[in-house]
């Protein structure tokens, strides 16, 4: 069976790619999570780092969190990949979609640890791509915004199609995207198809850091579906 690991940053985007993956016929083995050289957050979306465990456990994978700075970032990102590699994974999936930087970044250390890089979302249109996400029964939650796009309203928000036709509304006035790939904003998958157990956050607290706005999750606990 064709093994991968999915980098994961707990958002709908790399979600997506892995369910894809899946369905596909991949097996993913690993997901693939940086976090801040203390440990504490995702280098991602700033998101606690202790809450990605929590989400790999409710859906049945292992998760590799490997602390980093923004200057060995690529370094310490590669020698994840090369020990996947030496564990048999021969690809990786990302769920980059328009980023053509990124897309250059991922080949390069892809191509230094000899893993096959996929991105199944790669050019799609991005209304589609979130509407397939909440129609194959997934859920998820608004975690981080810019600040000066959307206000701390929006933080916690289910993304649905109610969700989906506000964003349309508003990109009338303000530059936003559908699945905010520009840093818009991020999200948090609680529930699924790819989920065993769902995430239930039962303590949060809307904070603004600099120019970003965050929902603080401070517990969240596993439910039966």
């Amino acid at each position: 069976m064709y093994q991968v690991f999915v980098s994961w940053s707990g958002g709908k985007d790399c979600c997506l790619a892995a369910y894809r993956a899946s369905v596909k016929g991949f097996h993913v083995r690993y997901l693939a999570n940086t976090v801040t050289e203390n440990g504490n957050r995702s280098c991602s979306h700033g998101l606690a780092a202790n809450v990605i465990p929590i989400q790999a456990q409710a859906m049945g994978i292992s998760v590799v969190q490997r602390p980093t700075t923004r200057e060995t970032y690529e370094v310490e990102f590669t020698d994840m990949l090369k020990a996947f590699r030496r564990e048999g994974i021969e690809g990786g999936v990302f769920g980059d979609i328009d980023f053509n930087e990124h897309r250059e970044w991922i080949e390069r250390v892809c191509r230094a640890a000899g893993i096959t890089p996929h991105l199944p979302l790669w050019l799609e249109n991005q209304d589609s791509l979130i509407r397939e996400f909440i129609d194959a029964g997934f859920k998820s939650i608004v975690i981080a915004t810019k600040a000066e796009i959307l206000g701390e309203e929006w933080l916690g928000r289910t993304i649905d199609h109610d969700f989906v036709r506000q964003l349309e509304e508003l990109s009338r006035t303000k530059s936003i995207t559908p699945c905010g790939e520009a840093g818009e904003y991020h999200s948090l998958v609680v529930d699924g198809p790819l989920f065993q157990k769902r995430l239930e956050i039962t303590e949060s607290e809307k904070v603004l850091r600099g120019e970003r706005r965050f929902l603080e999750i401070k517990r969240v606990v596993l439910k039966d579906k």
